[in-house]
């Protein structure tokens, strides 16, 4: 019984990262599979959020030995570890088809395509760079909150864009694999289950929280307008990369210097 309840979690853990719970999930036909992995979308933030505790840890344990950017690089070494740059193969393959395409055919052709460009790589090592600069600058007490807040929101931004946008078939990735967008009843519980990871940036940088969550609504709109005219839907990748456009706004928004009156 337990163990039924936390399938979709383990699921969602299994997809997202490269965390051993394999020997806790049974074997599964396609159309298993596919129904599980439409009921672990619920869970995305609360594996974001687990992602964000463990490289809060790093950063707080690197931190009492090495400089901020010392700490920083370390983070993101175990963070690739532990989710096999899930997200940042994503960015890169966006950057490379948005950047290279010019049809709908041709963009998910390249994002299909295993090699990096240099969209892609030019993409890739901005966003990474950009994170890790965020990560660097931010104030000592809202470091280890925007890390774990980031880390589940951008995760949520995922569900989100999911219920915005229809998946393409045609594609491989998240998008195709869990074949139906999710409902109402999925962005709330997914929403719920956020709020514990965002409440401690909440208790100390409240307005810095609700001005990333007006930005990424913004960036929402813009990015399923833009998906929309150029694909017609979304994919796995496009889906990756919103994550990462998630972090990076939450923590600009935690980092920003506001002026004052």
């Amino acid at each position: 019984m337990i163990r039924a309840a936390l399938f979709p979690l383990l699921l969602a853990i299994q997809f997202l990262t490269r965390l051993p719970v394999s020997p806790a999930i049974p074997p599964l036909d396609a159309e298993q599979l596919k129904a599980g992995l439409g009921r672990s979308v619920l869970w995305f933030p609360v594996v974001g959020g687990i992602i964000g505790c463990i490289g809060g840890l790093v950063l707080w344990g690197a931190g009492l030995f090495w400089p901020r950017i010392v700490a920083v690089l370390m983070m993101l070494i175990v963070e690739a570890r532990l989710t096999g740059a899930f997200h940042e193969d994503a960015v890169a393959d966006f950057c490379d088809g948005f950047g290279g395409g010019l049809t709908a055919e041709r963009i998910r052709e390249i994002m299909k395509d295993s090699r990096i460009g240099s969209y892609g790589a030019l993409g890739l090592m901005l966003a990474i760079g950009l994170r890790a600069a965020l990560l660097i600058v931010l104030p000592a007490a809202l470091l280890i909150p925007a890390m774990v807040a980031s880390a589940a929101f951008g995760r949520w931004v995922a569900v989100l864009a999911m219920t915005m946008l229809p998946p393409l078939d045609q594609h491989g990735g998240l998008a195709k694999d869990i074949g139906q967008r999710p409902g109402p009843a999925t962005l709330a519980g997914a929403t719920l289950l956020t709020l514990p990871f965002l409440a401690p940036l909440a208790a100390i940088a409240p307005a810095a929280l609700m001005v990333g969550i007006g930005c990424i609504l913004l960036f929402l709109l813009w990015f399923r307008q833009s998906l929309m005219r150029h694909l017609g839907g979304v994919t796995g990748d496009c889906l990756g990369f919103a994550v990462y456009a998630g972090q990076l706004i939450l923590l600009l928004c935690a980092s920003a210097q506001w002026p004052t009156p």
